[in-house]
């Protein structure tokens, strides 16, 4: 209790946390510093999609750190170079803005569909649409744009220009697209929302009737991005590609890292001066980008995130405590008849299982890497908690 006494002494308690001092890991594994083990479930909320310390990747982290750490963005590096072309090949984007955060690339986003709006029609086309209970980030804008009433309070005013709808509302979506609207901003995944896929029927009507108005999509494909689903962007599920994607979590395997994917319609909305990031970009970050689009641009790789998305799948259906189980690939939502999702949370952690919760469901997103091993686990204590 050192650890936790010393680290509440000094540190902003913004965070409900858990009483884990995490000590090491490798693979889906990591160990307390008390050395007790964990199944981790969660991988950071998504963001070691390798799993912990995978080799390939330290080696890679590793090398970078004992060449380069940082360069200012007055300069060119090398790796970043490397990085963003084979980020484009596989996304099939024409340029990328590089940044820390996943708030930080929608940040990027509102910005390039603002600005790609007033150079083309001026003043008043500003207004962004973005969906009910959508989560977006927690700056100010990002936090604005967030579709959810409860993250609305404490830091008024909050920024105007954002309008939400309801998800899979086509009417009401048809509604608010006025001559004000300059973007659409969505989740394929409500991630934090409770892991709501939207429907393909709005999906489609909502590209339809933005193409028709010159009006921008923005995917948020912060959770579910660089390989969480089964594809390598979850816009592949629904066959399309918005105008401006954005990746953070995952992306770089661990080191933060955000990026704001656009195409050829908005790559040359940003010019010098409009935009910035000291740390975006970073050597560092983006060699470990690099190790993870390895590994996660394969085809094989993806097909074999779906395999085990549809094992646990299969297993936590089985569980007579489970009412219905939402999400794509490694992205899963589970709803309980009876328990309450932070309690179990809480007591798999007691176990030796790392879960996460989304509103009133259990949330698994574990790394892309777990093994079938590691899966039977962590799922056996999953449902010895369940059975009770």
């Amino acid at each position: 209790m050192d650890t936790i006494n010393n680290f509440n002494s000094h540190v902003m308690g913004s965070y409900g946390r858990y009483p884990l001092v995490m000590e090491k890991g490798s693979g889906a594994v990591c160990c307390d510093e008390n050395g007790k083990r964990y199944i981790d479930f969660g991988s950071g909320i998504g963001v070691n999609s390798l799993g912990y310390c995978d080799e390939k990747w330290a080696d890679a982290v590793c090398a970078q750190v004992r060449t380069l750490q940082h360069s200012s963005n007055y300069y060119y590096t090398g790796v970043q170079a490397r990085f963003a072309e084979k980020l484009c090949a596989i996304t099939g984007y024409d340029k990328v803005f590089f940044c820390n955060s996943g708030a930080e690339a929608n940040e990027c986003a509102i910005k390039i569909a603002r600005k790609y709006s007033f150079d083309k029609y001026g003043k008043g086309r500003s207004d962004i649409i973005t969906l009910e209970n959508s989560f977006h980030g927690r700056t100010m804008a990002t936090l604005s744009a967030t579709g959810q009433e409860v993250f609305h309070n404490y830091f008024f005013p909050f920024l105007e220009g954002f309008i939400n709808v309801p998800a899979g509302d086509i009417s009401a979506l048809k509604a608010a697209l006025g001559d004000s609207v300059c973007a659409v901003m969505i989740e394929y995944i409500q991630g934090e929302g409770g892991v709501n896929v939207l429907d393909k029927e709005f999906v489609d009507a909502l590209y339809e009737l933005c193409a028709e108005k010159d009006i921008l999509v923005i995917a948020d494909e912060v959770q579910t991005g660089v390989g969480r689903t089964g594809k390598f962007l979850a816009g592949e599920h629904f066959g399309k590609h918005a105008d401006i994607t954005t990746l953070a979590k995952g992306i770089a395997g661990g080191i933060p890292m955000g990026a704001c994917l656009a195409g050829e319609k908005v790559s040359a909305v940003l010019t010098p001066g409009t935009h910035g990031s000291t740390f975006g970009g970073n050597p560092i970050a983006c060699a470990g980008g690099l190790a993870v689009l390895e590994k996660a641009g394969s085809r094989e790789f993806l097909d074999e995130v779906s395999k085990k998305a549809e094992y646990i799948k299969a297993s936590v259906s089985s569980f007579e405590e489970t009412v219905s189980v939402s999400g794509i690939g490694l992205m899963i939502g589970i709803m309980l008849r009876s328990k309450k999702a932070a309690d179990v949370a809480a007591e798999a952690q007691e176990k030796g299982l790392l879960v996460l919760t989304a509103k009133e469901k259990v949330r698994l997103l574990p790394p892309l890497t777990i093994s079938y091993e590691e899966l039977d686990e962590g799922l056996n204590i999953l449902k010895e908690i369940l059975k009770k």
